[in-house]
């Protein structure tokens, strides 16, 4: 227990392997435990370093390990991957993890802390009720085209469904109308329930003082500067802004070789709900540069015109992201172009 100086732990639900290292990088446990036993044997266990990967409950066992007087530090799968001999099985896993978090050059993941997971628990919430309400009206619009009755596209129409339903009552029988009036009372209830948590992000955003000053940024709402100030936590984890672009997956993938450099299409990796608002807000802004004369939208509907709308969207969420971490790692107020 004493020699222990490095430990990999493979978690999972209710069963979790153990790997520990020496100061010299030697094995001297190996050890299988239930999620009960596993804080009742790391308790007692001299401080260490640990290390897990990202996945679920990962970010819970971390802040519960510090607290023992453990360093922790989590590593994607990914980057575990290239360190696993053999097949894959519980014990090679926990093995891998164990020398893949001594690499000098190994890249971790910051861990969350509790009040991250809060604001980060609205949004994932308020994701699910959007799509259950997009559901919904897809299913209310398809079920009423079968009774020859069509209603456009967009949740502000699917508002009026009372009056479309009266003005077309010669088309439905009695039973077909009390199961759409019922579809459409659980429609009702997720649009509220998205309205309330789009109040609740509004409100923590605006109480939040690095939120006020990304908000300032052309394409950035409280959602977006909520979800992104809550994801990458404290920025000066990341070297410079381009690591925060390339964490968030925009940034190109590579496939170069020799002294040929090719590039495809942006990697998507990291977080796909922050990546997703960052370009739906940087398309609002594409949309309506036309006609400014600041040097932002010029450089904007420049990308446009030589690269096209979709080039040019990612392109201004990538320099969003970039702003992004200067705003977080300096403390610095945004300076609107010129």
């Amino acid at each position: 227990m004493k020699n222990i100086k490095v430990l990999g732990i493979d978690l999972a639900k209710n069963v979790f392997q153990l790997h520990g290292l020496d100061i010299k990088g030697k094995c001297v446990l190996r050890k299988r435990l239930s999620r009960e036993k596993l804080a009742e044997f790391l308790i007692k266990l001299c401080p260490c370093l640990i290390g897990m990967e990202a996945c679920t409950g990962s970010h819970y066992w971390a802040r519960l390990f510090q607290s023992m007087g453990h360093t922790v530090k989590m590593m994607a799968p990914q980057f575990v991957k290239p360190y696993i001999k053999s097949n894959k099985s519980d014990v090679n896993d926990a093995r891998g993890i164990a020398e893949a978090v001594t690499r000098p050059d190994m890249k971790f993941v910051p861990i969350k802390a509790i009040e991250q997971q809060d604001v980060l628990l609205s949004h994932r919430a308020r994701e699910l009720a959007v799509k259950q309400r997009t559901a919904q009206v897809n299913q209310i619009r398809g079920l009423l085209a079968e009774y020859g009755i069509i209603i456009a596209k967009g949740i502000s129409h699917m508002e009026k469904m009372m009056l479309v339903l009266e003005a077309n009552q010669d088309k439905l029988t009695s039973k077909a109308e009390a199961i759409f009036l019922r579809l459409y009372e659980q429609f009702k209830v997720y649009d509220m329930q998205v309205k309330i948590y789009d109040k609740e992000i509004e409100v923590m955003a605006k109480g939040n003082a690095v939120c006020k000053e990304i908000m300032k940024i052309n394409g950035i709402g409280p959602i977006s500067a909520s979800a992104v100030v809550a994801t990458i936590g404290d920025a000066k984890v990341f070297k410079n802004g381009r690591e925060v672009a390339a964490w968030l997956g925009l940034v190109p993938k590579q496939h170069s070789s020799g002294e040929k450099i090719r590039l495809g299409g942006i990697s998507k990796r990291g977080d796909r709900y922050v990546r997703k608002l960052l370009i739906h807000g940087a398309r609002a802004v594409v949309k309506n540069c036309e006609g400014k004369t600041n040097r932002l939208s010029q450089w904007v509907e420049d990308k446009k015109i030589h690269r096209g709308f979709n080039k040019a969207s990612v392109a201004l969420a990538n320099k969003n992201a970039r702003i992004i971490w200067a705003i977080m790692a300096t403390g610095e107020c945004y300076k609107k172009p010129v």
